[in-house]
């Protein structure tokens, strides 16, 4: 059973894997991570975004949490409280990302459903989930959830599909 919970001090090397092993794919596994950042530190700026504190300009507060299965990290989930004009074309409320040795078991569609009822009990009512126009696999698991095709955006870097959960 998948579960959605705070990154820990005890995740560091998993997640830092995960960054790594992400990262040859051009995405990003640790939102706002600076290579050679002590683990408690970048835990604490974490939660101090989730709590709209030290949030980077250009940035909005979020909350980050590590997909678990059975004790082990498969992804994660970002969830955004707020949308800016760049989430709010390209981004969206929710991000997710499952580790590449670890999909194709449904990991991302239970992130996305867990994540959605995260995001409305922050208070997000209508929800925009995105994916690249190349990624059909995240546009099914969006689809899967109920994500409603809204329409295609182009601009910063690759195309994007855009789907509400209303």
């Amino acid at each position: 059973m998948l579960r959605l919970r705070p990154f820990r001090p005890g995740d560091e090397r998993a997640a830092l894997a995960a960054q790594e092993a992400l990262r040859a794919e051009g995405f990003p596994f640790l939102i706002e991570h600076r290579p050679g950042e002590p683990w408690a530190e970048y835990l604490e700026r974490r939660a101090a975004n989730r709590c709209g504190e030290r949030v980077p300009p250009g940035f909005v507060p979020s909350t980050l949490l590590a997909a678990c299965v059975d004790g082990r990290l498969v992804g994660r989930a970002s969830i955004r409280h707020e949308l800016n004009d760049w989430l709010a074309q390209y981004g969206g409320h929710i991000g997710y990302a499952v580790i590449p040795e670890m999909r194709r078991r449904g990991y991302a569609t239970e992130i996305l459903r867990q994540g959605l009822v995260i995001a409305r009990s922050l208070g997000v009512d209508e929800v925009l989930v995105t994916c690249d126009v190349t990624n059909v696999a995240s546009a099914r698991v969006i689809e899967s959830c109920g994500g409603e095709y809204e329409s295609t955006t182009n601009g910063s870097g690759a195309p994007k599909r855009r789907y509400w959960f209303r």
